[in-house]
């Protein structure tokens, strides 16, 4: 194998596939390395732990056919270092020699023939606007659970609703649902359950992307972002009902603007220093007031402009999540709907129904 191209467009590509590359004890060796296969002028590397799978095409100036694995991480700082923008790479036994200006480096190859072989996408493909599929995943994704204890929950479910798609994620402590009316992906009654990770490589990867073209198998996901194709497992299990946790109605009401209590929160959680420590929403007619106290630390307090219809009540939430869930809900004005102080609240954008963030309050003395 032998081939030249731009040393930038190289980094990116090694870079997008090495995300993918086994860093976890027990994995194959070889999938340490991404492998590279040359076919006239275009390059394909792929990355992969069997989980996960970011394949990347790219054009060079190919010169001579031919298949190598190399080692993931040296091969992209390498080239990244390469002071030379153009860049030559070429195969000879178990070495790929890399060269650019007057820099030269060898480096040993890791078998090819010990790469596994992969799953084929599968053949039925539907197209999605990307904008929209980047901002769903955007509000959706931080929901799931990093626990790998609970495998169900690290995954966000993908389900066919009303004539459109539905993604929903939670870890137990909160919920996030994006509706996508009129996105056609799914079967009438059909979901899947698609790893978190393998999405939050997908935001990454849809950037400026117009359409995004997704595949589903039986036991597979299959992404397509221009010349990048990033295919996932599928998390086997039912996920929660989670329709069980939204209340059905909401007798308490706040409205304030979103860019004013974002801010708020930012700076009242600065007091919250201790992990367990909440923020407190105490809302009113008179407007809301965000107060968090540590013990032998200090105590904030900020007083914001807001309508509130029902009881007086005071609840108080973990302020990262609550951060988390203000900054993505669309829209100049937010609504926090709440039962109680022990019940989950609700936030929603004033102007949208598309956007859901379920939140589990704290219990405080």
């Amino acid at each position: 194998m032998k081939f030249r191209c731009e040393r930038d467009t190289l980094v990116e590509a090694l870079g997008a596939a090495g995300r993918a590359v086994a860093n976890r004890g027990g994995a194959l060796p070889v999938l340490a390395g991404v492998r590279a296969e040359l076919s006239g002028n275009h390059l394909k590397l792929t990355g992969s732990d069997l989980e996960l799978t970011i394949e990347v095409e790219i054009e060079v100036a190919g010169e001579r056919d031919g298949i190598a694995v190399l080692p993931s991480r040296i091969a992209s700082d390498l080239v990244r270092s390469l002071g030379d923008p153009r860049v030559e790479v070429a195969v000879e036994g178990d070495e790929a020699n890399i060269t650019a200006g007057r820099f030269e480096s060898s480096l040993r190859l890791l078998p090819a023939d010990e790469f596994p072989r992969l799953a084929m996408p599968a053949d039925e493909a539907v197209t999605l606007a990307a904008k929209d599929f980047a901002a769903a995943l955007h509000q959706v994704v931080p929901a799931a659970s990093a626990d790998d204890a609970r495998p169900i929950l690290t995954g966000v479910l993908m389900a066919a609703e009303a004539g459109g798609l539905r993604l929903v994620a939670t870890d137990s402590y909160r919920l996030a649902v994006r509706d996508l009316p009129g996105t056609t992906v799914l079967r009438e009654g059909q979901s899947v359950l698609v790893p978190s990770r393998a999405l939050k490589e997908l935001e990454r990867l849809l950037g400026s992307a117009e359409e995004i073209t997704l595949r589903l198998g039986e036991r597979e996901a299959t992404f397509e972002v221009g010349g990048i194709r990033l295919t996932t497992r599928l998390i086997e299990g039912e996920f929660p009902n989670y329709r069980g946790l939204i209340p059905a109605s909401h007798p308490n009401r706040l409205t304030v603007g979103r860019e004013a209590l974002v801010e708020a929160v930012r700076r009242v959680k600065l007091m919250a220093r201790e992990p367990n420590t909440p923020v407190r929403l105490a809302m009113s007619t008179d407007g809301l007031e965000l107060v968090a106290i540590t013990q032998d630390v200090g105590q904030a307090h900020e007083q914001l402009d807001a309508d509130y219809v029902g009881e007086e009540l005071t609840v108080a939430f973990n302020p990262d999540y609550l951060l988390s869930g203000i900054e993505v809900t669309p829209g100049d004005e937010i609504t926090l709907d709440t039962v109680d102080a022990q019940k989950p609240a609700v936030i929603r954008s004033a102007g949208a129904q598309e956007f859901l963030y379920l939140l589990m309050p704290v219990r405080v003395s």
